[in-house]
């Protein structure tokens, strides 16, 4: 993920909750242990190869679009994300913590054409008492982005730049407010007049935490897209999203998330810098544009040696220009210890999107086998040390899509079908 993407140490069972949430992010793990004082990153990097045809780059299978891929052995990329939270001071109980991180991140294997970036770089005031406890903040930070791990997939994001007064203690949850400015461009003329722009300031609020059942707590996060540039932005739309996640805790070892989501035009995250909800999509979106979402995620570890990680997603775009498209996906990874540090990991994930015209459904089939070496034998114990075997069988509906989605370039030319296998390690710390 270039994502993707939301530092976690290096853990083995027993995990908790919360860890385990926070850490359900590839390229943001960054959440679980931010809090900690050090060095703190994640890692993946690989290299593997298509066996078909004349051999070359490694292949991955997906639909691209709005869609996102099952991941095992199916990431042609690679990305590092590393930095530093220290506590650069304390006054009469308020910590101030500062986190600086910086990005690699190339969608080749070995970093080849890497970007190089500050990824955050942002100060909190921790414990404030007028905040009851809270926190404020300022600066560039991932920001609210869990995902469902087996697809990098931040189903809510709401990284950017931008200030927010963080998790204050508000009756039986917490409460959450986040000011971001997104897309900050100015559109050019020849002569280099100012003719538009792309920038939207977003509010985030969230509540958080409310208990509603034995080990079950509610999230509800909400964003205002406001579009900027007044009369010379042209054909600039507002927009907002509201999504609402029931998390259950203790599920044979491990834990449920459930969710429900709405976004109407630059709500939506379509055509924004992150693409998911809860940031700003493009402004050229109108109120015609909708997205609707419903999933759920749940992992569990019944035995030491035996973990699985399930999804099912179903996600329904509209637009008068384009019409109506609906992604449906099912995916499912095993994973079981021979030893404490040697892992048998099998996944197994299928995609349908529906044609907005009437044609034929996209339908793609992954499926992967990993031998893996890893520090522990649970589902989240990382690093992990794989070599894969991954086979993708797609319709002819499909294939241009597969084609068009894989970063290697459109190496299957007209077949429906490919294998690929390699090498990959993945960690975070």
């Amino acid at each position: 993920m270039k994502q993707p993407m939301q530092q976690m140490r290096l853990a083995a069972l027993p995990l908790t909750l919360s860890l385990a949430l926070a850490m359900a992010s590839g390229g943001a793990a960054a959440q679980a242990g931010q809090d900690a004082e050090g060095f703190h990153g994640y890692l993946r990097v690989g290299g593997g190869t298509f066996t078909g045809g004349d051999r070359g780059p490694q292949g991955c299978y997906g639909l691209g679009g709005n869609t996102h891929k099952y991941r095992l052995g199916n990431e042609c990329d690679s990305d590092f994300e590393g930095g530093y939270t220290k506590e650069i001071a304390e006054s009469d109980g308020v910590r101030y913590v500062a986190t600086l991180w910086m990005i690699a991140y190339g969608n080749k294997s070995g970093f080849r054409d890497a970007e190089f970036d500050i990824l955050k770089g942002y100060v909190e005031a921790k414990g404030l008492d007028f905040l009851h406890g809270g926190t404020a903040w300022i600066g560039k930070r991932y920001y609210n982005r869990p995902d469902i791990h087996m697809m990098d997939f931040q189903y809510i994001n709401f990284s950017g730049t931008g200030a927010g007064l963080d998790k204050i203690q508000a009756g039986p949850g917490k409460f959450s407010y986040a000011f971001f400015k997104d897309n900050d461009i100015n559109i050019l003329a020849a002569d280099g007049a100012v003719i538009g722009t792309t920038s939207a300031t977003r509010q985030n609020l969230m509540y958080q935490d409310l208990p509603v059942n034995a080990g079950g707590t509610v999230d509800v996060a909400a964003s205002v897209i406001t579009a900027q540039g007044g009369e010379t932005a042209g054909a600039r739309h507002n927009g907002w999203q509201l999504s609402a996640f029931h998390k259950q805790a203790d599920v044979l070892g491990g834990a449920n998330n459930f969710g429900v989501q709405y976004g109407v035009g630059p709500g939506t995250g379509i055509g924004g810098d992150h693409g998911g909800m809860g940031s700003s999509g493009s402004t050229l979106l109108g109120s015609d544009v909708t997205r609707a979402r419903v999933f759920d995620n749940l992992w569990i570890q019944p035995t030491w040696n035996f973990g699985v990680e399930m999804v099912a997603l179903v996600q329904k775009d509209k637009s008068d220009a384009v019409g109506s498209s609906t992604w449906t996906s099912l995916g499912v990874r095993p994973v079981y210890a021979l030893t404490k540090n040697l892992k048998v990991v099998m996944e197994l994930g299928t995609d349908r999107v529906t044609s907005p015209t009437g044609g034929a459904a996209q339908r793609l089939t992954k499926v992967t086998f990993a031998p893996t070496i890893s520090a522990g034998p649970g589902l989240w114990a990382r690093p992990e040390l794989r070599a894969f075997v991954t086979y993708g069988k797609w319709n002819d509906a499909a294939t241009a899509a597969v084609n068009a989605a894989n970063s290697g370039g459109p190496v299957y030319n007209n077949r429906t079908s490919g294998t690929s296998v390699g090498f990959q390690v993945e960690t975070w710390f």
